[in-house]
């Protein structure tokens, strides 16, 4: 068992060298590797085997490439990027089509992954989503969200650096009870009870650098509001010039995933619910504007208020049905 755990280690070490760039010699890849290079060619023709189009060509000590295929081999990761690649699946959100495809994706990865990534995969519990305005995102390391995880998950509580420029240099340390991960038009958030301030406090999570070990276990507290959507609104009201205050603002919960949904849910909170339904809590200038805007999503609606909300869908329910009654057909 452990050598074949070793030689599954090598292929995948091997086929990551293949795809950093175009051309390797036999030689390269047996020092890379520090294997000889009969060894090399015994595991390029494992690979082959496996379904990876690897080319050989000729040369003083002989080549390999890693070519396009007409086929999808199996695919080999290493923990990180198993992770990566679950978490991206998680927060897919260029468009419905695309959502279903991942979230099938990423319940077909799942269904794989060794128990120890299962694990790390299932306490990511990731319960608002927001698609970024711009390219210029920060970037947030996979094991400090595997670690934010863990420790909502478990209850435990966190000490960490906080940097309040999104510099590396000094920063406060922090002791919170951590309470849930949130994405917000692109940037990752910690909603933490601060243990030293003895208030809520949310953190940008890119600027947090996690201390070990985690604290004592906890019992989680109530977010003020009731809801993660709540608190999020109240904190980020206006946060970035632009004003949420809508005069009808509502809340429904919907059949479709929460990936599916943030894409077209422009300033609402979109809160994950479950892997196929979400709660949408979603302003406009109008009750009828709003009623509208949550009928686009191709689902049924359960609206959870306020009554004005309720009244909006009926009238414009018996205006569409009042629409198709007097269609004369051609």
């Amino acid at each position: 068992m452990l050598d074949m755990h070793k030689t599954s280690s090598r292929l995948l070490a091997l086929l990551s060298l293949l795809q950093t760039r175009r051309d390797w010699s036999g030689e390269e890849l047996a020092e890379r590797l520090d294997i000889t290079s009969r060894t090399v060619r015994r595991d390029v023709d494992r690979l082959r085997e496996l379904g990876y189009p690897i080319l050989a060509f000729k040369g003083p000590s002989g080549g390999y490439r890693l070519d396009a295929g007409t086929d999808l081999p199996p695919l080999l990761f290493d923990d990180d990027q198993a992770v990566a690649l679950a978490l991206a699946l998680q927060t897919a959100a260029t468009g419905t089509t695309l959502a279903e495809d991942a979230a099938r994706a990423l319940a077909t990865i799942r269904q794989v992954m060794p128990p120890r990534l299962r694990h790390r995969i299932d306490t990511m519990r990731i319960a608002a989503v927001q698609p970024a305005r711009s390219g210029d995102a920060p970037q947030v390391g996979v094991q400090v969200l595997t670690d934010l995880s863990t420790a909502i998950h478990t209850h435990a509580e966190l000490r960490f650096d906080y940097t309040t420029d999104g510099t590396a240099n000094g920063g406060q340390r922090r002791r919170v009870q951590p309470h849930h991960l949130v994405t917000w038009r692109g940037r990752w958030y910690l909603l933490a009870w601060d243990l030293d301030r003895d208030d809520w406090r949310t953190f940008r999570v890119d600027r947090i650098q996690p201390r070990t070990p985690t604290g004592p276990r906890f019992t989680p507290r109530e977010l003020p509001g009731g809801d993660v959507s709540a608190f999020i609104m109240s904190r980020f009201r206006g946060s970035d010039g632009t004003s949420t205050d809508w005069p009808c603002r509502g809340e429904v919960v919907l059949n479709l995933p929460a990936t599916t949904v943030a894409p077209f849910a422009q300033d609402g909170i979109v809160e994950e619910l479950g892997p196929s339904h979400c709660r949408l809590t979603l302003g406009s200038w109008s009750w009828t504007g709003l009623a509208a805007a949550v009928g686009c999503f191709d689902t049924d609606i359960e609206v959870i208020g306020p009554p004005e909300l309720n009244d909006a869908c009926a009238q414009l329910a018996t205006r569409y049905a009042n629409a198709v009654h007097n269609t004369t057909p051609p």
